[in-house]
């Protein structure tokens, strides 16, 4: 019996340790700005709203849609070296801030 009692105990606290967990998640999901907001903000249009650039890649901010004429291995490899190349940029303008932080 007491087993059964401490089990169930037990039960409820992981719960209430996860809901708070989630509330606090979506606390925080709720904060932030809308694309929308974003888009004003920055002073960019925003993107239709009637699904006129290609489906469900509206849901991924700076996506674009695939190109139909290449496979899905050169698909595969133009987003690899996309990546490729958006990662030297970047390292490029950290190493830039460094420098110009040390002098």
């Amino acid at each position: 019996m007491l087993r059964i009692v401490f089990s169930v105990l037990g039960l409820l606290i992981v719960l209430a340790i996860v809901g708070s967990i989630a509330k606090n998640q979506l606390k925080a999901i709720n904060t932030l700005p809308s694309p929308a907001a974003v888009s004003a903000a920055q002073g960019v249009a925003p993107e239709p709203a009637g699904g006129e650039r290609g489906g469900r890649l509206d849901a991924f901010p700076g996506a674009a849609a695939a190109d139909p004429s290449l496979t899905v291995p050169q698909q595969a490899q133009n987003i690899q070296q996309q990546v490729r190349d958006q990662v030297q940029q970047q390292l490029q303008q950290g190493a830039a801030r460094s420098a110009g932080a040390a002098q």
